[in-house]
């Protein structure tokens, strides 16, 4: 029986740049699979190729070396009009930021991946809805970012990344900007979330979003230096009659 393929392959990747006529190279021959339904964290401190490795997955940047699989598709194959339909329809980004438009409430900030995927507004709205329910904020639906908590703007990046059923959560540093009592709700509800079958990767460079996650791939200077995954927990053993 043929083993399924994995979601995310990445062969040998390795990406080069060019800074001032100088050469950089910001990843350096990675190479990893990411299975449907893992909740990974990806380390490192600044500099080690983290937001470079998260564009490359995120179809936002390409390999100068090496390739990179989507479901068994070389992403270098593709156009550049595939890869930017593909990337609306399969991935979907959490920032540190939010990256919510202030003049957009709630429900309509949730609504905009799918704005270009021909859906009627009416369709849009009611699924926003739905993505917002999921997160436990479509009471605050019609609220605007500024009248929201951090950590309600971040549960709103969470529903408008969702609102397509991508194949994969991509989230860059997602609880930096909150105090560690709403990051914490914010790192369960990704645990969630995961429970419910959704691959998530977080880039990171703190420790303690890599204890909420079963698999921590660990980057310095570019290169794979780790990649740890947590052995399951048995299951309970029946008292010996």
């Amino acid at each position: 029986m043929t083993a399924p393929q994995p979601l995310i392959s990445l062969q040998s990747v390795s990406r080069t740049y060019r800074a001032d006529g100088v050469a950089v190279t910001a990843v350096r021959n990675v190479s990893f699979d990411i299975e449907r339904g893992e909740i990974v964290a990806v380390m490192g401190p600044s500099g080690s190729g983290k937001s470079t490795l998260m564009n490359m997955i995120g179809l936002l940047d390409l390999p100068s070396e090496g390739a990179l699989y989507l479901e068994g598709a070389d992403v270098a194959d593709l156009s550049e009009d595939h890869r930017s339909s593909l990337r609306a329809r399969s991935i979907g980004f959490v920032f540190q930021s939010y990256n919510l438009l202030a003049r957009h409430n709630a429900i309509e900030n949730v609504a905009l991946p799918l704005v270009y995927c021909g859906i009627s507004r009416k369709e849009r709205l009611a699924r926003a809805e739905q993505s917002l329910e999921s997160v436990g904020m479509v009471h605050r639906a019609h609220h605007f970012p500024r009248q929201l908590s951090g950590g309600e703007q971040q549960r709103v990046a969470i529903a408008r990344a969702l609102i397509a059923s991508p194949l994969i959560v991509l989230a860059d540093e997602p609880t930096g900007a909150l105090d560690s009592r709403t990051g914490a709700e914010i790192l369960a509800l990704f645990a969630a979330l995961n429970r419910t079958g959704q691959t998530i990767v977080m880039i990171t460079h703190d420790p303690g979003i890599a204890t909420q996650c079963r698999r921590t791939i660990r980057l310095h200077d570019g290169a794979l230096v780790a990649d740890e995954t947590l052995a399951p927990i048995p299951p309970e053993r029946s008292a010996a009659p």
